[in-house]
């Protein structure tokens, strides 16, 4: 037994195998780096299903927020046109109560200034007539102009057809004016149409 106690310690003997010249070698186990006795993670498969699961639920969370988005942004839209067919709705219920007014103005007109002439008369009439468009203009109502136009089921309705020199689907004549209230339609207005004149019998 060392006096030192440090008989045991295998430096101590290494160094007295060196001192004495001996041959005999202290094996050193030596652990590989990161070999820690357990398994390796990357080769988990419970791992690898983990990740694979949670991908999946990403996609299925990113698809369900792009359909959630769509469905808000046609919603929206939806409110809109409806409120603005509201708007319309309720405008038009006014502007078509005074639409006969205006046309009752302008056949007074035409019929005094035949019969008479211009007069005074004639002229309030027209000024209030005026007074009328300016407000129509104000709240984006216009009138339609048929007169010359092709026939358009979309801006008129007609009334009758009438043999004409004009070309066939013609507006000869135009029996009441028709509005737009911006670009919707507020009425159509009532027209004759032109024909073709009928051949000559022989």
């Amino acid at each position: 037994m060392s006096v030192d106690g440090n008989q045991d310690d295998p430096r101590n003997a290494a160094e007295r195998a060196a001192a004495s010249g001996s041959d005999d070698v202290i094996p050193v186990e030596v652990v590989p780096p990161g070999d820690g006795g357990g398994a390796d993670p990357a080769g988990d498969p419970s791992l690898e299903s983990k990740i694979a699961t949670l991908e999946k639920e990403k996609k299925e969370n990113w698809d369900r927020y792009l359909r959630t988005a769509a469905d808000l942004e046609n919603f929206r839209k939806r409110q809109r046109r409806e409120l603005d067919d509201a708007r319309f709705e309720a405008k038009s219920k006014v502007l078509k109560e005074m639409l006969p007014v205006v046309d009752n103005l302008e056949r007074a007109i035409e019929h005094a200034t035949q019969q008479a002439g211009q007069s005074p008369i004639v002229e309030g009439v027209q000024l209030v007539l005026r007074q009328f468009m300016s407000a129509f203009e104000r709240l984006d109502v216009t009138p339609i102009e048929a007169a010359g136009q092709p026939f358009d089921p979309n801006l008129h309705e007609a009334i009758s057809q009438q043999e004409s020199d004009q070309p066939a689907g013609t507006v000869v004549q135009v029996l009441q004016r028709g509005y737009r209230a911006g670009e919707r339609l507020l009425r159509p207005a009532l027209v004759v149409v032109a024909k073709a004149k009928a051949a000559p019998e022989a």
